[in-house]
């Protein structure tokens, strides 16, 4: 296990495909009727059909549901679980893996109080992000190393924030940021810089330093836990709804809803849905179940199948911004929810991905990737370039190279430009270390840029990252 904190195999629709998330939500996927933007209606028709209605509620739910197993897999709550490791192509848990962060991950119970977490000084500039998601997969907080987001009159580091729920009504200390949650169950996912194997005891020594623990025990003065939580065992979450059958789901769904209410815009929705039975501690029991099975098979096609109207498509790169809230766009949600749970805001990341061939009938095709003088992807933290196979893993090659960009730089031409060399056989020494990326000897593979702390041109589209090249065959 690595990057997930999952000891069981992983497939696509891991934990942390966040750049196949944003491949599929930008339209990567097969086609299907949008729904439209957030803004938009998110029922599937207007008809009054008990189907209809059940296959809306599966969309609706499904992000719920997975969290709510996902957090019960955990194993815990208000304690963090470290990764500690780097991936090789050798890994196969976790589809789309980066190279360029560690996750500390937590699931927090605010119901009984609020939860207090310090982020320690990250030395030289280093990239940390901390994802506050909701009980249905919404990012309501994300403080960074480029906008801590603290409270007027508090500085740091360390930067120190107190996490509330929707009941808290209490007074608070001044020195802390609040941090305020629209329902009891949320999912940190923090993310600390990584500079290659070399720099990894370095982020464990940091991941150590991060203190979460009750505001109760906060104001007493005790010592923050340092532990962290034990790797979860058993089937991935998202294979454990997926084998749900129907009535168990909306079942959970409903269990789901007594302690996450939804959001006042959707209330249309829980008016609609309530027609099954399908209320906050309710039961579908009384639906026949070969409806509800019906229902939910249309709903996972849908699912699946969406594209994301807002998804862009520059020079053959996908990609979307405006993941991670979605209002009352379900269809985009559960999309999302499925291929990549915990997706960021675009302010925080962007990930265009691009598919392409290696080879053509046979023979090794080679790729070149040249971004101009000063238009370098832009990032106020750092850009990486990773390369996978056909099956979204890391590409094996014998130099042990996965991706550039970030732990190696790259080298710019005398003009300024940065030209990277995509092919499978090493290019010599006319190309600088650090500007070669390994690709499969045949076959597709695809190729995912990320943009940490993307500026503004990034996510408006003033900036365009350039398409592939093919250079002639030799």
């Amino acid at each position: 296990m690595r990057d997930n904190g999952f000891d069981h195999p992983v497939n696509r629709r891991t934990l942390f495909g966040l750049s196949l998330a944003a491949v599929a939500a930008a339209g990567l996927s097969s086609c299907s009727k949008s729904t439209g933007s957030a803004g938009s209606s998110a029922t599937s028709s207007n008809s009054d059909d008990p189907k209809a209605i059940a296959t809306d509620a599966y969309l609706f739910g499904y992000p719920l549901v997975l969290m709510d197993v996902t957090r019960a897999v955990a194993g815990g709550t208000n304690r963090f679980q470290h990764a500690q490791n780097l991936p090789t192509s050798s890994d196969r848990a976790v589809v789309r893996i980066n190279l360029d962060t560690l996750y500390s991950s937590a699931w927090l119970d605010l119901g009984p109080e609020p939860m207090v977490l310090q982020v320690p000084a990250m030395p030289s500039g280093r990239y940390w992000l901390m994802q506050l998601m909701d009980a249905w997969s919404n990012t309501a907080q994300d403080p960074s190393s480029a906008n801590p987001q603290l409270a007027d009159g508090h500085s740091g580091p360390p930067y120190t924030y107190v996490i509330t729920g929707p009941a808290f009504s209490g007074t608070l200390p001044d020195n802390l940021t609040r941090l305020s949650m629209p329902t009891a169950s949320a999912w940190l996912l923090g993310r600390i810089q990584v500079n290659g194997e070399d720099d990894l005891p370095a982020v464990h020594m940091l991941q150590q330093q991060l203190k979460l623990m009750p505001l109760s025990a906060w104001l007493a003065g005790t010592p923050a836990s340092s532990g962290s939580l034990p790797r979860p065992q058993g089937d991935p979450p998202p294979d454990q709804v997926a084998n749900m059958d129907a009535t168990t789901f909306f079942n959970r769904l409903c269990a789901a809803l007594t302690t996450n209410p939804p959001a006042p815009a959707d209330a249309p929705m829980m008016k609609r849905i309530a027609a099954l039975g399908i209320t906050p501690g309710g039961q579908v029991n009384a639906q026949p179940a070969e409806l509800l099975t019906a229902a939910v098979k249309d709903a996972q096609h849908r699912m699946i199948t969406y594209q994301n109207p807002q998804g862009k498509d520059v020079n053959g790169w996908k990609y979307a911004t405006d993941l991670g809230t979605y209002g009352i766009d379900y269809a985009l949600r559960a999309n999302v929810a499925y291929f990549g749970l915990g997706a960021n805001l675009s302010r925080d990341a962007l990930y265009p991905s691009i598919v392409d061939t290696a080879d053509d009938h046979g023979l090794p095709r080679r790729f070149r990737l040249k971004f101009p003088a000063d238009h370098l992807p832009p990032a106020d933290a750092f850009w990486s370039l990773t390369a996978y196979t056909a099956d979204n893993y890391l590409v094996e090659n014998d130099a042990d190279i996965y991706a550039v960009g970030h732990a190696v730089p790259v080298v710019p031409a005398a003009d300024g430009s940065v030209e990277l060399a995509i092919q499978h056989e090493d290019p010599g020494p006319a190309v600088p270390k650090g500007n070669w990326l390994p690709i499969p000897a045949a076959g597709e593979f695809s190729l995912t840029l990320r943009l940490y702390a993307p500026r503004p041109e990034a996510i408006d589209g003033t900036w365009r990252p350039p398409g592939l090249t093919t250079l002639p065959a030799s």
